[in-house]
């Protein structure tokens, strides 16, 4: 052993261990040949640690790092490695098995128990826990993937552990191909490996799940604030031409639904080429019209691009690439073409920086015409190329998956900063977060007070801090609908907050189209997204259309109905982003997140927390019209629509007729709202309602920046402190205004009370507050108050200067 300034490194013959304790709740572990430097891999974004304070001691069998949290035993023989809490309980511990390298691939294996749950690993079919699960992640073009699909397009090599209600995270930082045994060979025991690279991992303790994904998105990056414009609604379809943009766009305007955006794909380039505007005088005849017309409409467009660059000597992009060296090579060190879409292309190698800048500067073509956002796609190193064996494995992982034939070789070469030959077994993987990285580059190059906003298909662990995901190419049928809220809340338990799917589905197989129904309870799924989109494959023609009006007045209601809904809580959803770029926290939660010491939890996967406090159990089976409902232990719960209270730990059955998605919100809970508005931006937000369900206590800590520019990095931002306190009779409401470095648009709120009494009277010290006869005069008031009798709701307007606490003076009877 040898004593190190955060940790130790030991002699294991023809390999050494480095134990760094990077803080007193992270380790990380790397077992390499002698001599080899440590390793990072991309998705590292935090490498400078301040050593915490630790001990070491050591005897004949074991030695012992000891931080204020975490003890790390380290058996000399066989050697392995156990992770025990500040009580001296097993967290994590290495199984008999142990770890190493075979024929070259690192692999680990660890112990279980069977009340052990697991978490994670990004974008994956099947169910929420993934114990018992066979699991491989190798970033795959999964057109039309189903519930048995095993590769998709995203690989984030990390996952949680919950036993004994207590979490702990792994995250192997390796970008080759690898596998995940998760208990399905044994109850005692799980293990991962890869198929080449250094065994490098990372323990991270809980033991709380958001303390995991805290510590998680501090090592491999948190999320930017993203602009507000992209939390609204948007709208896709692979075969929208200029003219329908614009049709589709007005027909949202005029039909009162909220849109903020709308997405170009493929067919704005001239045949494909990336960045080239369609020259077909027929597709895109006019960007400059377009942008022109869009902004009249006050909707922002997104554009889609893609890495292959189409080999065609009379193209600026490809001669550039082909003169600066900046594309993908083969072995043989010739320039590798496969074929993508526009027929024969290279692909740039972002894993090196000029490339990546060169790659940055080319979206001027974009943003002179006006985009605003863009659209990564076909990222995954994807495409045929002429090479006999495109690189599939030399044994099979599961004699049940088809490996997927749609890649580069595995001997392609992708060269470093630093020279070396990362080959694309290594690369693959992890090419489409180095994409994301240079796209994210093109605003800070060409718009640096602009917030970016980019959307990928592709990623790898870290690419949350670059950009938003959405779930590739699903399917208009009930199956993939279902398949979303467990994907989805995986991939937020992975440290991606902002991800969504195509709302209604995208591949229409065997021209099996989305039917009413199935739209009309996907759009309410959908309006409650992180990342809400509508999308789909529809060729050039306005038939078997897709958006909200298509379906009929019923679903074009339900659609008005709960997109407006979305815009109304923007002020909680941007709040939601807010804790995702403080601390990881998903948008979209699993009940087990906020719930873990509930185990009735633990395989849930058709309800989730959209944000703190509002759960949301949608209806997913064709022709239910209800649903059964189970409420977290150790909370009570409101019915959002009937004010009805159910105490935590039972589950219900509740009516679900088409145009209602049951949701129901956590009691003492504020909810942060807003008047409607068609996009983001239209209208100052002047009267900020807070929408209280009081049993006792209820607080929220808001947030308000200018929601557009990079000014709130430096400083430019606001937070308030918001608290209703209730006892026997009275309700105090209180402001603490921590921050105020913004300029507010905001001059009062709207404190309202469900489950309300009407008060004696309403003062704050001397400021009394006047009774007013309906919801109309009491906007008219500066202070003021309105009970509502039908609803036993009160509404009480309070000035955002307002210093004193308002005093709620009530009689104190039953609620």
């Amino acid at each position: 052993m040898e004593k190190l300034e955060n940790g130790v490194k030991l002699n294991l013959g023809d390999h050494e261990a480095y134990i760094r304790l990077l803080s007193s709740q992270i380790s990380k572990i790397s077992i390499l040949n002698k001599g080899e430097e440590e390793f990072f891999s991309g998705a590292i974004a935090k490498k400078d640690w301040a050593a915490p304070e630790f001990k070491v001691t050591e005897d004949d069998k074991k030695i012992v790092l000891k931080t204020n949290d975490v003890t790390v035993s380290i058996n000399k023989s066989p050697f392995g490695i156990k992770h025990l809490d500040k009580n001296g309980d097993v967290i994590n511990e290495d199984a008999e098995q142990g770890v190493g390298y075979e024929n070259g691939k690192p692999y680990v294996f660890k112990k279980t128990d069977k009340s052990e749950a697991f978490y994670g690993f990004g974008e994956q079919t099947g169910g929420l826990n993934k114990r018992g699960y066979n699991i491989g992640l190798w970033n795959t073009d999964a057109y039309t993937y189903d519930k048995n699909d095993r590769y998709l397009y995203t690989s984030i090599p990390f996952f949680i552990g919950l036993k004994h209600q207590n979490a702990y995270g792994l995250f192997f930082d390796n970008s080759y191909r690898s596998y995940y045994n998760m208990a399905n060979e044994s109850d005692d025991y799980y293990y991962f490996y890869a198929n080449g690279g250094k065994l490098t991992y990372y323990f991270i303790n809980g033991p709380e799940i958001k303390d995991v994904i805290d510590r998680y998105t501090e090592l491999t990056g948190k999320m930017d604030l993203p602009p507000e414009w992209s939390l609204g609604f948007h709208q896709s379809k692979w075969g929208y031409l200029q003219n329908d943009i614009v049709r589709v766009a007005k027909t949202y305007r005029e039909k009162n639904i909220p849109l903020d955006t709308m997405h170009m794909d493929i067919d704005w380039m001239d045949e494909y080429r990336v960045f080239s505007w369609d020259k077909s005088g027929y597709k895109y005849p006019n960007p400059d019209k377009l942008n022109e017309d869009l902004n009249n409409l006050n909707v922002h467009q997104v554009a889609i691009t893609d890495p292959g660059v189409k080999k065609d000597e009379n193209f600026p992009l490809y001669q550039q690439g082909i003169k600066g060296d900046l594309f993908v090579k083969k072995a043989d060190g010739s320039t590798l073409i496969g074929e993508v879409w526009p027929g024969e292309s290279a692909f740039p190698n972002f894993v090196k920086k000029d490339v990546r800048d060169w790659w940055a500067l080319s979206h001027k073509a974009l943003f002179d015409k006006g985009v605003d956002g863009f659209w990564n796609d076909m990222n995954e190193l994807t495409g045929k190329t002429s090479t006999p064996e495109w690189g599939g494995p030399n044994e099979p992982f599961n004699p049940d998956i088809v490996w997927p034939q749609n890649h580069m070789p595995l001997d392609a070469v992708l060269e470093t900063d630093d020279g070396r030959k990362m080959l694309a077994a290594e690369g693959h993987n992890i090419y489409p977060h180095y994409m994301a990285q240079a796209t994210k580059e093109a605003f800070k190059k060409l718009k640096p007070n602009d917030r970016p906003f980019l959307l990928t298909r592709g990623s790898f662990a870290g690419t949350q801090r670059y950009a938003t995901l959405w779930t590739g190419d699903n399917v208009s049928n009930w199956e993939s609908l279902a398949l979303s809220l467990p994907m989805n809340a995986n991939i937020g338990l992975s440290g991606q907050p902002f991800v969504g799917n195509d709302i209604g589905g995208f591949a229409k197989p065997d021209d099996n189209y989305v039917t009413p129904e199935l739209f009309a309870r996907w759009i309410e799924v959908g309006a409650f997204l992180p990342f809400s989109r509508d999308h789909y494959a529809g060729g050039h023609n306005e038939g078997n259309g897709q958006e909200p009006w298509v379906f009929g007045k019923e679903v074009e209601d339900i659609s008005r109905k709960y997109i407006s809904m979305r815009y109304e809580l923007m002020p909680y959803l941007y709040n939601a982003f807010k804790g995702a770029h403080d601390n990881g926290q998903p948008v979209q939660q699993p009940l087990v997140y906020q719930f873990q010491h509930d185990p009735n939890t633990y395989n849930i996967e058709d309800q989730y927390m959209f944000g703190g406090s509002l759960m949301l159990t949608p209806v997913v089976k064709q022709g239910a019209t209800s649903r059964s409902v189970y409420f977290p232990a150790g909370t009570k719960w409101v019915d959002y629509w009937t004010g009805e209270e159910f105490e935590g730990g039972q589950t219900i059955t509740k009516h679900a007729d088409l145009g209602t998605l049951p949701i129901f919100v956590k009691q003492d809970s504020i909810i942060p709202r807003r008047e409607v508005q068609q996009y983001t931006g239209e209208k100052k937000l002047t009267n900020l309602i807070l929408d209280t369900y009081l049993e006792n206590n209820a607080s929220y800590n808001f947030y308000e920046d200018d929601a557009k520019t990079e000014d709130y990095t430096r400083g430019e931002f606001n937070v308030t402190d918001l608290n209703v306190k209730k006892t026997a009779n009275h309700i105090e409401f209180e402001q603490n205004k921590k921050v105020q470095n913004f300029a507010s648009d905001i001059q009062s709120y709207t404190l309202k009370l469900h489950e309300a009494e009407e008060p004696k009277k309403v003062q704050a010290a001397e400021n009394k507050y006047v009774k007013a006869g309906s919801a109309e005069e009491l906007n008219q008031q500066e202070r003021a108050y309105y009970f509502d009798a039908k609803e036993n709701v009160l509404y009480v307007k309070i000035p955002v200067n307002e210093d004193h606490k308002v005093n709620i003076q009530t009689t104190g009877g039953s609620n």
